[in-house]
């Protein structure tokens, strides 16, 4: 039986809306677009190739997982995260981060240390700040999954999501430390030991909130 045409538009729709979002998010993570800087939606529909409407879509997701903020006659901008707003999610991230060691640590096997392990040695090679910056966001993130815990990986994802709005001190200048920290952490789930790798893990994330503001 075939579908109606407008379940086919709805479904195109849907996908659209993902791969715009998706870009938008791309671009705030690169830095192309900073805090406070205002987004064009028809540029975006031209630069995209689709119509404004899955834009538009994109937006209001964006806007309602606290990315995008739209401003009555004005239109919409990146959101602009404080410095009491990024100790704050520092500080959840941390949080989260260290339950996610734990639980990374109970269920590790060789398969997934050895992944791991490849994916650390990619970082230690790194040649600029910003390919580091990629692997880097990459690693925590596969870490994250591989403790298996849906619900967690989701919150995580979202929390990180909205740290790329603030983005300040210098990334470089920790690149070193950042290395032996993510080894520190290797080690304890190489380990098995749940403790060490969930402080590992929350220390790791502590240490990087303490380089991006020069404490």
């Amino acid at each position: 039986m075939e579908r109606p045409a407008d379940t086919f538009d709805m479904l195109r729709n849907r996908t659209m809306t993902g791969l715009v979002r998706d870009e938008i998010l791309r671009m705030i993570k690169a830095g192309e677009v900073r805090g406070g800087e205002r987004l064009n939606e028809l540029a975006l529909s031209t630069a995209l190739r689709v119509s404004r409407a899955p834009v538009r879509e994109a937006i209001r997701a964006l806007e309602e997982a606290g990315l995008l903020r739209q401003e009555k006659n004005r239109g919409v901008f990146v959101r602009e995260v404080t410095l009491e707003e990024a100790a704050e999610l520092y500080e959840v991230r941390a949080g989260l981060s260290e339950m996610a060691g734990r639980a990374l640590a109970r269920r590790i096997d060789a398969g997934m240390l050895a992944e791991l392990r490849d994916r650390v040695s990619a970082l230690d090679a790194a040649a600029d700040v910003t390919a580091y910056y990629q692997l880097n966001l990459a690693l925590h993130d596969r870490m994250v999954e591989l403790g298996g815990n849906v619900i967690l990986l989701e919150m995580y994802r979202r929390l990180v999501d909205r740290t790329h709005l603030w983005r300040r001190g210098s990334f470089d200048a920790g690149l070193e430390a950042s290395r032996r920290e993510h080894h520190a952490i290797l080690d304890a789930l190489a380990a098995g030991d749940v403790d060490a790798a969930g402080m590992r893990m929350r220390e790791h994330v502590e240490a990087g909130y303490r380089r991006a503001t020069g404490q």
